[in-house]
């Protein structure tokens, strides 16, 4: 039987997994497959102890209309599908492991104690972050749809995926420009000596020098506080900070509006043949990192005093992880890092062939990615370590301030202290994070791609790439504007850090609750060939859902006004906030509604009944596996 060897469909390159269906078609004498309604009519094997059930005939007559072919979906010949399983796999890795790890995991780590911070992390990750991980994977690959068309599934819950479409464009309207203040440090560090590790005379009396060891912010004999060279150089000169946006928002700064030019045109070049292209960019920016990672690593071993800041990293603080705060702040980091319940990986693995193992792979990224947060952090953390020995203090915790200015303040002052070639350590190290950055760039605007894709078939990559590239410019110039970093923190907060946590409880009672484990068990198995143990059905009905409801509940209860450090924003602001995340909700209701009014009944409660269930064409996208599908399902 044609296709025994890969255990799997003709055509299909995927791992062998035990337990699935396979078919061929026959060739009639002249060479031509005999189908019937674009079915195989041969046999299908069971590959579940070497038992054959024979494939009915299609049935004629009267039984032929319990199978209408109208729900039998039309195979889309021009969807993208990845060139190889791996680029799937380092697609995943460079999307997942990004400036969270490197960026935000290091000052997350640092405010909640260090070490006392990496356990509930990893506990969190076994809860939380492998089972949505695997889930959305399952789901994405088992349906071929983007985040929008995966709600076939539930047309009434499709409003989810309308809203993380809403914070994924608002997050990428924001993301390049991260890379802008990136690319340009990249760019000064080659100057000698490094701009920031000096004070300009403008900034007088009120400047520390960087490499000035250990004076002391206070200057008590004059009551004045004193700024450090690097923090001067952030606000003055790289960003041209505004005190507050009362008065506006400034114009964007040339510089950075050329970088973040840049930015957008390597994600366009990288997007411009879709999958087929970022797939073969996967391999440099998924493993490129890890090069200039493991190079800071070692120097960052060698210092004196990395020792010291290794340790508190890793040792636990046993009073801290009692408190709440520390769980709250491990599940949103884990839920930010590995990128879960923003629709990039139900998107990215809509690409992979039907059998593929994601099993296997989602195992792996996530494995990867707790590996790389724990890697990172040891990196920083040695920095600082050194950093806290010339400068004379003994608390790593109170060396650098934990804020997201970390990476643009604390970092460049830790790596001008290096005795050697700290402008090649400079490089490295903005290099690094402006190819992570660009790595999950690509995976969230591949996501807004897929879902123009999916609803105008007709529409190239190169096309939705255009238009979202020269869009994202323009949204992105208002954050390189003197008031910019003000936005950010604006749109960051309700429009994608707020509103995601609402929308991840809503797919997972989605998809665990409205479509069931127990379907989901069964889409799997009937896919992979096997089913979800106890740990998987658990963590997706009950413990997922439940933790992360806790973690909205406590975030409610802790509300504060949010401010950019200490700037509070004018009323009209939280206005415009409120109403960013008010729409992002809205579309949950407003698109049940309009299932409710699509669907057929000869009642209303018949209507949103009908709604709840999955439409006639939910199922593999394939029309052979679809027939199959439905019979499986009918059997079972």
């Amino acid at each position: 039987m044609e296709g025994r060897d890969n255990n799997g469909f003709i055509g299909d390159n995927s791992p062998s997994i035990a337990g699935q269906y396979r078919w061929t078609t026959p060739a009639a004498p002249n060479g031509v497959h005999v189908t019937h309604g674009g079915l195989a009519l041969t046999d299908v094997e069971l590959a579940v102890g070497g038992k054959t059930v024979p494939r009915p005939t299609p049935a004629t007559g009267e039984d032929a209309g319990r199978v209408p072919t109208s729900i039998i979906p039309e195979p889309n010949a021009d969807r993208d599908q990845w060139g190889k399983g791996v680029e799937f796999l380092l697609s995943c890795i460079a999307m997942s492991v990004g400036l969270g790890n490197v960026w935000r995991f290091p000052f997350v780590a640092l405010e909640n104690g260090g070490g006392a911070f990496v356990i509930p992390y990893i506990i969190v990750l076994l809860l939380v972050g492998k089972p949505v991980y695997y889930m959305e994977m399952i789901i994405g690959q088992f349906s071929s749809r983007g985040s929008v068309e995966v709600y076939d599934m539930a047309p009434i819950m499709r409003g989810v995926g309308y809203g993380q479409l809403f914070s994924v464009t608002a997050l990428i309207t924001y993301y390049s420009s991260l890379m802008a203040p990136i690319a340009r440090y990249m760019i000064d560090a080659f100057m000698y000596p490094l701009p920031w590790a000096h004070c300009r005379s403008e900034w007088q009396p009120n400047c520390i020098d960087s490499l000035a060891g250990s004076a002391s912010p206070n200057d008590s004999s004059s009551n004045r506080t004193l700024t450090s060279s690097w923090e001067l150089y952030f606000t003055k000169v790289v960003l041209k900070e505004l005190d507050g946006i009362d008065d506006g928002i400034g114009l964007p700064d040339l510089r950075l509006t050329l970088f973040l030019v840049l930015s957008w045109s390597l994600v366009f070049l990288t997007l411009i043949k879709g999958v087929k292209s970022s797939g073969k960019a996967s391999y440099f920016l998924a493993l490129f990192p890890y090069v200039v990672m493991a190079v800071l690593l070692v120097r960052a071993c060698t210092l004196p005093g990395a020792v010291d800041g290794i340790v508190y990293f890793l040792k636990p603080q046993w009073d801290k992880i009692y408190d709440p705060k520390v769980w709250c702040a491990a599940v949103t980091q884990c839920f930010f890092s590995l990128s879960i319940c923003f629709g990039n990986i139900i998107m990215y693995s809509s690409y992979n062939k039907f059998r593929h193992n994601v099993y296997r792979d989602a195992t792996i990224v996530t494995s990867i990615d707790t590996f790389t947060s724990l890697l990172a952090g040891c990196t920083i953390f040695g920095i600082l370590g050194h950093l806290a020995h010339v400068t004379g203090k003994t608390d790593v915790g109170n060396v650098v301030k934990s804020d997201a200015g970390l990476a643009f303040i604390s970092y460049p002052e830790a790596i001008a202290k290096f005795e050697v070639l700290p402008q090649a350590f400079s490089v490295l190290f903005f290099l690094m994070l402006f190819v992570l950055g660009i790595g999950s760039n690509v995976a969230m605007t591949s996501c807004v791609m897929t879902v123009i894709k999916d609803q105008f078939p007709r529409v190239r990559n190169w096309q939705a790439a255009t238009i979202i590239a020269i869009c994202g410019v323009l949204l992105g110039s208002i954050y390189v504007t003197p008031g910019g970093q003000c936005v950010l923190k604006l749109v960051d907060y309700y429009g994608a850090s707020s509103i995601a946590l609402v929308l991840a409880i809503a797919e997972l009672i989605a998809i665990g609750w409205v479509y069931g484990v127990d379907r989901l068990c069964k889409d799997t198995e009937f896919m992979l060939g096997h089913r979800p143990n106890l740990y998987w059905r658990l963590c997706w009905r009950w413990i997922t859902p439940l933790l992360m409801f806790v973690i909205l509940i406590y975030n409610l209860v802790t509300l504060e006004p949010l401010m950019y450090r200490q700037y509070v924003y004018p009323t009209v602001a939280y206005g415009i906030g409120w109403c960013i995340f008010a729409f992002g909700l809205l579309q949950l209701p407003i698109w049940a509604a309009y299932a409710v009014y699509k669907h057929s009944g000869k009642s209303l409660n018949e209507k949103i009944k009908n709604a709840f269930k999955p439409t006639a064409a939910w199922g593999p996208i394939d029309p052979a596996t679809h027939y199959e599908y439905k019979k499986f399902i009918d059997e079972d």
